[in-house]
């Protein structure tokens, strides 16, 4: 073959496997759904994560895609996640901790992260919420990471609307695990473990006499005291709480030991349920004329302000920069594969001794308990 034929088939050769992919970069949604048998919205939900479809027309639908050699994990070019902090403070320590991990994540990733606040209703159906713009462009926004406190209805209509997300366990308002018709992934931090930690390096301390201050109607107080409660139980002592019914923790903490001292009830420790709450029993405390911890010990939890405290406090630290890493990892591992089994992470906690818990014995305890069973503030 000459030089110039040669040429010709070389280019022919060329022309026909550049063909390919262009063909190829073609297909999408009509032909995975001819293929399967089954209608585009069915592949659509398929390939956005919804876990409201069947899971055979779910793997039929995969194995059209595969077989057609389409990678839809590159389909949209824009590589941007909305991170929605719902119903808290923009300012909140903790949450602030969980942006800067997601941030720092993905970053790695070379992904984009859209910070949002947003305030919703817990009491209305999710088909009356009004998702913020920029979670619904679709072609800006490819999931979402849930932080601050959230409801079922807020994930059922992001479920619904084959958006993918990843919620933090801990702050959903209803028992994660009950809502089965919901296709998230969920991260947790082991604050029930936590809250049996503590509540048991209490009662090493020679403590009985340990009472619980929160609000137990939000989730993360609830999730502490139900460790706190498995811990005196275990130990034979019954658990004792100091609930008010407010948001503001520090206020939680302050008004929660005022109202317990002034019962006149026996207490010589006192689990905050977290940390700003504990800064508000120190408060509590010391409008009392206590002692901390000569008069009462004190613990908290998540270790966001224990440190700045005096004495410094003994409590339970969490990782909220380890948890928002956590959930951007599975949230693009669920863009990636959306056809994966719903995924569910706990991360454990951590017990820091500091100066605010004292040991006693129980001669001490017990003339303690009388002293302020016979007090009030």
């Amino acid at each position: 073959m000459d030089e110039g034929n040669w040429s010709k088939a070389t280019q022919g050769t060329q022309e026909r496997m550049t063909d390919i992919p262009s063909k190829r970069s073609k297909l999408g949604l009509r032909e995975i759904a001819a293929a399967a048998h089954v209608s585009i919205a069915t592949v659509s939900r398929v390939l956005n994560g919804s876990s409201r479809v069947d899971p055979a027309i779910r793997k039929s639908v995969l194995a059209a895609a595969a077989d057609l050699d389409i990678d839809f994990s590159q389909r949209n070019k824009t590589k941007a996640l909305a991170f929605l902090l719902s119903n808290r403070s923009m300012q909140h320590v903790f949450h602030s901790g969980i942006l800067l991990g997601a941030e720092a994540y993905c970053a790695s990733r070379n992904w984009e992260l859209i910070f949002q606040s947003f305030n919703y209703p817990s009491q209305v159906s999710g088909r009356e919420l009004h998702l913020p713009n920029v979670v619904q462009r679709h072609d800006i926004v490819r999931g979402v990471i849930l932080a601050g406190t959230n409801s079922p209805n807020l994930l059922e209509l992001l479920n619904y609307k084959n958006i993918p997300f990843v919620v933090l366990g801990n702050n959903v308002i209803s028992e994660v695990e009950q809502l089965g018709y919901v296709g998230d992934d969920v991260v947790f931090s082991n604050d029930i473990q936590g809250g049996q930690d503590v509540t048991r390096h209490l009662i090493s301390l020679g403590h009985c006499h340990i009472w619980f201050v929160g609000n137990i109607r939000l989730p993360w107080f609830a999730r502490c005291f139900e460790g706190y409660r498995r811990a005196m139980e275990e130990a034979g002592l019954p658990p004792r709480l100091s609930t008010v019914d407010l948001e503001d923790e520090t206020d939680i903490g302050y008004l929660g030991t005022k109202s317990l001292l002034a019962k006149g009830e026996p207490v010589t420790a006192i689990f905050a349920g977290n940390d700003p709450t504990a800064h508000g029993v120190y408060k509590g405390l010391r409008d009392g004329g206590l002692d901390i911890p000569g008069d009462i010990s004190v613990v908290g939890c998540d270790d966001t302000v224990g440190s700045w405290l005096y004495p410094a406090l003994t409590t339970i630290r969490e990782f909220p920069e380890l948890l928002g890493k956590q959930m951007v990892e599975l949230l693009i591992n669920r863009i990636t594969n959306p056809g994966q089994a719903r995924q569910q992470v706990t991360l454990p906690t951590e017990l820091i001794k500091r100066e605010s818990c004292r040991p006693i014995s129980s001669a001490t305890e017990t003339s303690t308990a009388a002293t302020f069973a016979h007090t009030t503030i």
